[in-house]
């Protein structure tokens, strides 16, 4: 784990943990950390490794409401924890369940300091509320939040730093062996709306895409999924069978059930 720096100033932190992707924006007068990790323990090696490189205060933006990039928040504060509305009301629901039976999956998975982090921690839930757009001054550097609708979630949240050409998509990308993976694909995936979400990406015209999981990419990557996300939202509209999706899909079979099953096909 170290830190990789994609533009001036702006730096990225690759776990191997769910292969989770981080990021961290520096302004002249403070910084932006982009996702907090899994839990309190993660958080707070996270927030020693912003130590690091910069000594500036810092406001934190969760790009979504799943464990792995918003339970790690309660290291960081006091501050600023911004991220889209829909994402305060998930955390606020369901948040502390979602921890419970995180804590359980890993304690079953043999990975106690996991299972154990979970039972300790707490869900902060963001005060700074996100409905379309948001720009925050970091001095001499903006940061752009932006909600470009339902894709991976309902609240999924784009953090854009124009001066540098660099996009923040959490995991509206994610870069697996095969772009995404099954589990790109849940319960509160929106698959016939994700492609116009990455649209709305595309229009910033990104030099460096950052993923919720993965190496950074650029636009042309994004562009290939975006298709592919077309094709599958567009086998689901067209009522084929499991069978012909799989072999129409240009991604894997597990892939493609995982994302048809998102949409109500089974």
């Amino acid at each position: 784990m170290s830190w990789t720096e994609v533009a001036d100033g702006i730096h990225v932190r690759r776990y191997e943990e769910l292969d989770l992707t981080v990021g961290l924006v520096l302004g002249a007068e403070r910084c932006l950390v982009v996702d907090t990790r899994g839990d309190v323990d993660q958080g707070a090696e996270l927030a020693a490794a912003v130590r690091e490189l910069t000594a500036l205060p810092w406001a934190v933006v969760c790009t979504h409401a799943h464990f792995d990039h918003s339970f790690g928040t309660t290291p960081f504060l006091p501050c600023e924890v911004w991220a889209q509305a829909g994402c305060v009301t998930e955390l606020a629901e369901h948040g502390d369940s979602e921890r419970r039976k995180r804590a359980a999956q890993y304690r079953k998975e043999g990975k106690p300091e996991i299972s154990d982090a979970l039972e300790r921690t707490s869900i902060t839930l963001p005060g700074h509320p996100v409905h379309a757009h948001a720009e925050l001054d970091l001095g001499g550097r903006t940061a752009v939040l932006r909600h470009p609708g339902p894709g991976h979630t309902d609240h999924d949240l784009l953090v854009h730093v124009p001066d540098a050409g660099v996009v923040f998509a959490g995991d509206l990308v994610e870069h697996g062996p095969h772009g995404f993976t099954a589990d790109s694909f849940g319960p509160d995936t929106h698959l016939a709306a994700w492609p116009a979400a990455l649209d709305a990406l595309l229009a910033l015209e990104p030099h460096v895409v950052v993923p919720g999981h993965g190496e950074p990419v650029d636009a042309a990557f994004v562009r290939q999924h975006c298709d592919g996300l077309r094709v599958l939202a567009g086998l689901k509209a067209a009522g084929v069978t499991p069978a012909e999706a799989i072999a129409a899909s240009p991604y894997p079979a597990d892939v493609t059930r995982a994302a048809l099953a998102s949409a109500g096909v089974s």
